[in-house]
């Protein structure tokens, strides 16, 4: 998926805009702690889909599952308040027959995993502006005002959520070498 999609995850220190086409995703919502247990039963759910389905289309599609992603509405100062969307982009091949295999085999493998709150849609968010963020995500806000001056700067406004790219791994990777892009979709 990386490499269908280069631009996609190439973001650089320095806000840039770009047109996203439109993907099918595996997604999941909910609100609250990311770092609670209905934010981490969600994710696994995700993995373990997309693990399953590419698992399904291997004898015909050979590719490495895309970085989580999430979609976060309210305040990071209220954790309580807060909604997310986490997400994995598939490949178009993905169908809901696909996907309902898919979620059989995670079920019958993991039935402690809520894979029925998993399903495939498509994410459009067209023309955003996006910077890539080095280091800790508590030292995000720094990083999101570049990327709002950069979007007022061109007399464009935010139209969609805050949206998060994980290129790294939390809990392998060292905080201060964390790396997240970070997109708004503007119109």
């Amino acid at each position: 998926m990386k490499k269908i999609n280069r631009a996609l995850y190439a973001a650089k220190a320095e806000p840039a805009l770009l047109d996203v086409p439109e993907l099918p995703c595996l997604m999941t919502d909910g609100s609250g702690d990311p770092y609670g247990d209905t934010y981490a039963t969600a994710v696994e759910s995700l993995y373990g889909v997309a693990y399953a389905i590419r698992a399904e289309l291997k004898p015909v599609l050979t590719y490495s599952v895309a970085p989580l992603e999430g979609l976060w509405e309210g305040s990071p100062d209220d954790w309580a308040s807060m909604r997310w969307t986490v997400l994995i982009p598939q490949p178009r091949q993905v169908t809901p027959e696909t996907m309902a295999r898919a979620v059989s085999a995670v079920r019958a493998r993991k039935p402690s995993v809520d894979v029925d709150r998993v399903r495939l849609a498509p994410l459009a968010e067209g023309r955003a502006a996006q910077i890539l963020h080095t280091g800790p995500y508590s030292e995000e806000p720094a990083t999101v005002a570049r990327l709002m001056r950069f979007v007022a700067d061109r007399g464009l406004t935010v139209t969609g959520a805050h949206h998060e790219i994980y290129l790294s791994a939390q809990g392998r990777t060292a905080p201060e070498r964390m790396r997240t892009i970070i997109r708004y979709p503007v119109g």
